[in-house]
């Protein structure tokens, strides 16, 4: 479906957009990636790595909607990926999370309407789940303006796709202890019983290409993730990278949870079995007419879809880390 495309990325410049415009340049024959993001310098960057003349670049916000506008005319598909996500950062800037997370989003919905898009992806976060931080409350506000989008187009089909931490992001936690390893530093830990669903970026793409394939419009797309213990992961970089740091408990930061969900308690209801990769939460609403189409597939048991179920031990944790190149 992506071949002979012309495909807008917002946020584009960060590690989940290089990791999709790799791999449709690889896998697929896009007519045309637009890359849509705030640094002029990740701009050049990414620009000078790929040299790829089917790559272009615009400068733009997604709050302002004028200069989406533009980007998006005769554009087939859309991936949004631009927010503020450090959850931190947007408990410090409430204002600033509410402007790019929400009004940027429902910019996006209202631009890929004008310009008759296709399909416009969503890729959410496990913050959205039973939200406790700013970050998430707007990411969850977010999916309810995207999954509305399909009530406000019949020719606009979007879509959310929900996922936990991709392993080496930017800013993430495994090039930050591997950097404090490396300086022989102590790695700070906010609470030992923490745990985070953790994937490879390139599983996690291929997975987002495989619902953006087969989606109807209006379904959560929930990616099957494994987790571990933040105290199992760190030990075993200690160990791999020869390094002497201990483990420092600092205490939980504003806003952040001990344990992560990817689907809560109250939308278990709504909740299929899509395949063995992914659950799917339906909307309330029987937009497309989604309850129907999806009536056979079976339902999800369980009371939510935990991070702290089905942890990863050390040997598993120590092999996803070598297959991303990390130890």
């Amino acid at each position: 479906m992506f071949n002979n495309q012309r495909i807008l990325i917002t946020g584009g410049t960060g590690s989940w957009g290089q990791e999709i415009a790799r791999q449709l340049l690889e896998k697929y024959d896009p007519k045309e990636i637009i890359i849509y993001s705030r640094g002029e310098f990740a701009q050049v960057t990414m620009d000078r790595s790929f040299k790829n003349p089917k790559l272009k670049f615009v400068i733009g916000d997604v709050v302002n909607l004028e200069t989406l506008s533009f980007a998006m005319r005769g554009i087939d598909i859309v991936f949004h990926l631009a927010a503020l996500k450090h959850v931190p950062i947007c408990e410090d800037n409430p204002w600033q999370s509410i402007n790019t997370n929400i009004l940027g989003t429902h910019n996006v919905v209202k631009a890929a309407i004008s310009h008759g898009v296709k399909l416009v992806i969503d890729c959410s976060s496990d913050k959205a789940c039973a939200s406790v931080n700013m970050y998430g409350m707007c990411k969850a506000i977010g999916e309810k303006l995207m999954i509305h989008g399909n009530l406000e187009s019949a020719n606009t089909k979007f879509v959310c796709t929900r996922a936990g931490n991709v392993m080496g992001t930017r800013g993430s936690i495994i090039p930050f202890f591997k950097e404090l390893i490396e300086k022989g530093e102590d790695l700070p830990i906010t609470n030992f019983n923490m745990t985070r669903y953790y994937m490879r970026i390139d599983e996690a793409i291929g997975l987002l290409f495989g619902a953006a394939e087969r989606c109807m419009g209006g379904e959560i797309f929930v990616t099957k993730m494994p987790a571990c213990k933040i105290t199992d992961l760190a030990e075993v970089m200690v160990e791999e990278l020869k390094g002497k740091s201990k483990l420092k408990e600092i205490g939980v930061r504003p806003g952040e949870k001990i344990h992560e969900d990817l689907i809560s308690e109250f939308e278990v209801k709504d909740t299929v079995i899509f395949d063995e990769d992914y659950y799917l939460i339906l909307p309330q609403q029987n937009i497309n007419g989604l309850r129907d189409k999806y009536e056979d597939f079976k339902k999800f048991e369980g009371e939510k879809y935990s991070s702290n179920y089905r942890l990863m031990n050390k040997d598993e944790i120590r092999d996803k880390l070598k297959q991303g190149g990390f130890i």
